[in-house]
């Protein structure tokens, strides 16, 4: 009885066919012990309060980070024209979520303003009488509100295959994850793209037991996920094959029928999810104009160019994926563990994870794909957690960019669910063991509050060294021009000072009053040499003579460094 009622957990398709909803997976609590009932939402709750507090903390805190400033002002511009002619190369739902804050911020924008979209969103953010910090909070609001929502997906996702305990642990993991904090907090686009994903496969393993109601809401996520960023094309056939193997009944007498079901499900996915882009660049502007003018839209031929041409999206969304693919052609400079090369490495993505994933994680990741492959109860839950993260992996390490873990947040979201999973391993220790890695985890996550960004792990040296293995928004995303601001009204006021900032910032606004030491002779440079680190990592000629021969004697945020001439 018990081992049938196992099954039907894992796979509530019955032998005949008949659909049936899965059974609750909890026990209920004795009667007469009431506070049971709320312990286990309660540490919900107090799991994302504090990843909330972290967020908000961190969005509070930062100055713009290097691609925030067009993302909020194409948002502004959504509001105001109605129209998709910024930052064409990314969807606009991601930016229409963001839009939700900026609508409450309620900036002033100069459509008069004539320049390209990084010189329009300075122009709005420092001179165009807005409060940045106050319109970039209202801005990271909404995506530090769908993180945490997110994460009541890992939550029930693990919950739903291995028990409350399971749900609990799985949400420690994600509610505790520097990346996801860092990202989180700010207004872009990876934490929701790849929220949308994981929700698209949970809503899937789902469909199993009710195919009617979580196969179309199923391909929604999807086609959230695919008008908010395009790298998440490379999943689709994944969850348009899941979404067929949902609803497929081996059992079945009737094969047609049964294949039948199979190819509608797939269809209604596709079709669901196509629909989503369209309606994203519909609420935008009902009359879907747009034009290249302005915009340089590479072409492109080949496979490539094929398949631009036949994806049954607006004309916007395929020149986008031309810009996108132009990109990959541009030699971008990437940095690793010390050494400047250009172009890309294939083993980026894995080697900057492992420095910037907490120690116990690392563990608790590996230790879950493993169970979920290895156990039996788990196996058929197994393609929709590992499958989805492997396929946006494999196709985040092929790209040309080396900037960043932002390109692999579904890792820590995904494989937070099967971490989870490592408690139905049948060995006594299991649970004391998950217990003292997230309790690892979470003080690993705390030591480095409020500086997410520039996480790295114990073996890395923590914080403060992870410039000497990682460079851009692993450790360097202009985020702390404010804190920078700070410390020199702090310590070194009067003080003649040197600055090299990479950032979307104006030190001016923040009363940085600063020259740039690369345009002077090296020898008149004296005083405070302040460089952001990601300059550091990149520094030759003048530049790098000028570090070699300054003294360090601060650092802000790990992410700045203050030297002394």
């Amino acid at each position: 009885m018990m081992a049938h009622e196992q099954h039907s957990v894992l796979d509530p398709r019955a032998p005949d066919g008949e659909e049936r909803p899965p059974p609750p997976v909890t026990v209920a609590p004795p009667p007469g012990r009431p506070w049971r009932r709320l312990l286990l939402p309660l540490l919900v709750v107090v799991l994302l309060a504090q990843m909330a507090a972290a967020m908000v903390t961190a969005a509070v805190q930062q100055t713009p980070t290097i691609d925030e400033p067009i993302y909020v002002a194409t948002a502004a511009d959504y509001l105001h024209e109605h129209r998709v002619r910024l930052n064409p190369e990314h969807p606009p739902l991601g930016k229409l979520v963001i839009a939700a804050g900026v609508a409450i911020a309620d900036p002033h924008l100069d459509t008069s303003y004539k320049g390209d979209q990084s010189r329009f969103a300075q122009h709005l953010l420092y001179a165009s009488g807005n409060d940045p910090w106050r319109l970039m909070f209202w801005a990271r609001l909404p995506v530090i509100v769908l993180t945490l929502l997110f994460g009541l997906v890992v939550f029930a996702f693990a919950r739903e295959l291995a028990g409350a305990a399971a749900g609990l642990a799985a949400l420690a993991v994600y509610a505790f994850s520097p990346d996801l904090i860092a990202h989180g907090s700010l207004a872009t686009l990876d934490v929701p793209a790849a929220g949308f994903v994981l929700t698209s496969a949970w809503l899937l393993w789902r469909a199993r037991g009710r195919p009617r109601l979580y196969v179309p809401l199923a391909g929604l996520a999807l086609g959230a996920g695919l008008a908010t960023k395009m790298s998440v094309l490379p999943v689709v056939p994944v969850l348009v094959a899941l979404a067929a193997w949902a609803v497929w009944r081996p059992g079945s007498a009737d094969r047609r029928r049964a294949l039948a079901r199979s190819l509608g499900a797939a269809g209604v996915v596709a079709v669901a999810a196509v629909a989503v882009v369209w309606a994203s660049y519909l609420v935008v502007d009902p009359r879907l104009r747009w034009s290249p003018a302005g915009q340089q839209v590479p072409a492109v031929h080949g496979l490539k160019g094929l398949l631009v041409r036949l994806m049954p999206v607006p004309e916007s969304y395929r020149d986008g994926m031309r810009i996108q693919f132009g990109l990959e052609k541009y030699p971008w400079q990437g940095f690793l563990f010390g050494h400047l090369y250009t172009g890309s490495r294939w083993y980026y993505l894995p080697a900057a994870l492992l420095v910037k994933t907490p120690l116990g994680m690392l563990a608790l990741w590996a230790a879950g794909a493993v169970v979920m492959v290895t156990v039996r109860r788990l196996r058929p839950a197994a393609p929709y957690v590992l499958v989805p993260a492997a396929v946006l992996m494999a196709s985040a390490m092929t790209g040309s960019r080396d900037f960043g873990t932002r390109y692999a947040l579904f890792m820590p979201m995904f494989l937070a669910v099967a971490a989870g999973c490592v408690l139905l391993v049948r060995w006594r220790w299991a649970p004391l063991a998950t217990g003292a890695l997230v309790v690892f985890v979470a003080v690993s996550s705390l030591r480095t509050f409020p500086y997410y960004l520039p996480y790295s792990n114990e073996a890395f040296g923590g914080p403060s060294k992870t410039y000497l293995r990682l460079h851009d928004s692993n450790v360097d995303w202009g985020q702390d021009l404010g804190r920078l601001a700070d410390r020199l009204r702090e310590r070194y006021r009067g003080e003649r000072v040197w600055l090299v900032y990479k950032g979307s910032g104006v030190p001016a606004y923040y009363g940085i009053d600063a020259s740039d030491p690369r345009k002077v002779p090296a020898r008149q440079v004296h005083g405070l040499l302040v460089v952001s680190d990601t300059a550091v990592d990149k520094a030759r000629g003048q530049l790098g003579t000028l570090i070699d021969s300054s003294r360090p004697v601060d650092e802000v945020g790990h992410s700045i460094t203050i030297y002394r001439r």
